[in-house]
């Protein structure tokens, strides 16, 4: 075999003879012309590992003779996230992934990084699919006889022959070389910010089987739905509402920038044709985000999404100004603000909501209007939020119009629009019940749910069992160094990961453990450059130094979470209290029930998992306890 050159994707591939009969000097000098900012330590590691990884090669040659069609793969880096395992070997009905480290114990986060490895290769590469996906972690003081540790495969360098032969026991051929070093074989889940990238240099979003299954129905029932109300020349109101992780922003992403409407985009006055739709939110951190990301893109990372507050001011103000989009996508629309709280916003008298001047202002668009509103389950956090959607049936019922409007929601929804006047249409489709966002891994919104009810620990500890089999990690610790190695080692290398610290903002007792949510270091958090700039930027979350509250977190994610938990919500034996939590200016018709969902949004953030620190207070034993007990592994650094 040929070693394929460096724009396959990698530092190295080909068969084993190849490989084990090559210079080591050969091997270490393609590695380092493949990955051109390679340390002195990364250049040691090779001149390390690839006379016994050769070695062990000769070794699986001399057990298995069809050995000799295996491929070995160095230095292989993921298209689109750029992270490089080791090692790979493709082999007889599988796929084996090797970490090698030099530590004599397996850590945690190193068995996380292998594990992850193998998950995303399994759920993402199309020349893995229906084949074994096998991680495999070889440190220096690793057993001869491999063992298996959470699923990974934990073996010394002279085991790695037994178990590569081990792992090759089957009848199926070998993937090629050739179809997994094709650039495009490898399309991961992308993240809300990698999405609104593709969609706004108008390329296509990667194809994942699952993830499209779980949105697509809802893309296009809103899509046949906004055809209707062209042709029909009525108003529609269209609810999609889903659990946190669902993909209810990566649906209206794509309703708005990727072509699904563009065949409605009309010509008014002579002007060229408008774009069909907008998408808003009133999640300014999720703005400023997204604009920063679309920031090379001059004016159009402005106008890709658009603030909610910036759009009511400008119609609101200008009574007879018509928007020029047929179609409005409202994100975070559960959230959106009450009378009261748009005239404390606004410095307004009294007097619409924000559903009510959306609402109105499509009522002003000529012939037909389409308002999206993405619902999140309990993901009201802010004085003026909790009312939800009631708020929305509110605002249909004052329409002018109503009698042309028509709700369509899943039914649990259309209960609260019985009265409004307006026709309705139940729609399950339009209720998003898979999390994506946890790389399709189910059930953390339940987990979650039942942790912050009042779930008997018994019953949630299998659940918090099976997230951790499926590779969703919820961890716990009383030390923050611990948790800040644990993230740093598992996200080694990985330049386009993000993993930061969390902490509500009612907490009274974490800066005294080293984790400042004070409101003055808060507020001048630069959301932006927290959440784009790459890891080694002192304004990077990965710098794990600064804080983002549920304010500068709700809607958007991290790959893993730091979550330090606060004084704010406590479990005691009567159940979760909020008794040392700070207060706010105005008041809140349920404080317990927001905290709640304060606690529901930072638990939810990473799409691997979240670790979590309990500072070690005697105050909050009893929360660390309940959250042991319901299935949060330990993470121990001497395992």
């Amino acid at each position: 075999m040929e070693r394929a050159p460096p724009y396959y994707g990698c530092g190295w591939t080909s068969d084993l003879p190849t490989f084990s009969g090559s210079e080591p000097r050969i091997i270490r000098a393609s590695l380092q012309g493949f990955v051109r900012d390679a340390s002195p330590e990364q250049i040691k590691a090779w001149d390390a590992s690839i006379p016994w990884l050769q070695n062990e090669c000769r070794e699986l040659e001399a057990r298995d003779y069809q050995a000799r069609e295996y491929t070995a793969i160095l230095e292989y880096e993921l298209p689109r996230d750029f992270r490089r395992p080791d090692v790979i070997v493709l082999q007889r009905g599988c796929v084996v992934v090797l970490e090698l480290k030099g530590a004599f114990h397996p850590s945690r986060g190193a068995l996380d990084q292998a594990w992850g490895y193998a998950r995303d290769l399994a759920a993402y590469h199309s020349a893995c699919a229906g084949n074994d996906v096998q991680p495999v972690l070889v440190t220096r003081g690793g057993p001869s006889t491999p063992t298996l540790v959470d699923r990974v495969h934990h073996v010394g360098p002279a085991g790695l022959d037994a178990l590569l032969f081990q792992l090759a026991q089957s009848d199926s051929p070998a993937v090629s070389a050739e179809a997994f070093l094709k650039p495009d074989a490898y399309a991961p889940l992308p993240t809300i910010v990698s999405a609104a990238r593709e969609l706004f240099h108008k390329r296509p979003l990667p194809l994942i089987k699952r993830a499209r299954a779980a949105t697509e129905p809802a893309l296009e029932a809103i899509t046949a739905i906004a055809h209707e109300a062209a042709r029909t020349r009525t108003r529609r109101l269209v609810l999609l509402s889903g659990v946190p992780g669902s993909g209810k922003t990566l649906v209206g992403l794509q309703l708005v920038h990727a072509g699904w409407l563009d065949d409605l985009a009309l010509q008014r006055g002579g002007l060229k044709p408008a774009a069909a739709a907008v998408y808003l939110s009133g999640n300014g951190p999720l703005v400023a985000v997204l604009q920063d990301a679309l920031s090379e893109g001059g004016g159009g990372g402005r106008t890709f999404v658009q603030d909610i507050k910036k759009y009511v001011k400008q119609y609101g103000a200008r009574q007879r100004a018509v928007p020029p989009e047929h179609l409005i996508v409202f994100d975070e629309a559960q959230r959106a603000h009450d009378r009261e709280r748009v005239a404390e916003v606004h410095k307004t008298p009294l007097g619409q909501s924000e559903p009510e001047h959306l609402i109105e202002f499509c009522e002003r668009i000529p012939e037909w209007s389409v308002l999206v509103a993405l619902i999140g389950d309990g993901q009201a956090i802010h004085v003026g939020e909790e009312v939800g959607v009631p708020l929305w049936a509110q605002a249909v019922s004052k329409a002018r119009e109503r009698d042309r409007w028509m709700v369509h929601a899943a039914p649990a929804l259309l209960e609260h629009f019985g009265n409004c006047g307006a026709a309705i249409d139940s729609d399950r489709t339009l209720s998003l019940d898979t999390e994506i966002r946890f790389h399709l891994t189910p059930k953390v919104h339940q987990w979650v749910a039942g942790l912050l009810g009042r779930a008997p620990a018994a019953s949630l500890s299998p659940l918090g069992d099976e997230l951790f089999a499926g590779g969703h990690r919820f961890l716990l610790t009383r030390d923050l160094s611990v948790a800040k190695a644990y993230l740093q080692e598992r996200y080694e290398g990985a330049r386009e990961a993000r993993y930061g610290m969390l902490a509500s903002s009612k907490d009274k007792w974490l800066p005294g453990f080293g984790v400042d949510n004070t409101f003055q270091t808060t507020k001048r958090l630069k959301v932006g450059a927290w959440y784009n700039s790459k890891p080694g930027s002192e304004d990077s979350c990965c710098a794990l130094q600064t804080v983002a509250t549920e304010f500068a977190s709700q809607g958007l994610e991290l790959d893993c979470a730091l979550l330090a938990w606060g004084s704010d919500l406590l479990w005691t034996e009567t159940g979760w209290t909020i008794r040392y939590s700070g207060g706010t200016r105005s008041p809140l018709r349920d404080p317990l029930a927001v905290r709640k969902n304060v606690y529901r949004v930072l638990l939810t953030r990473g799409r691997d998992g979240t670790v979590i620190f309990v500072p070690p207070d005697e105050r909050m034993d009893e929360t660390y306890a309940r959250l042991i007990s319901s299935g949060v592994s330990p993470l121990d650094p001497d395992r």
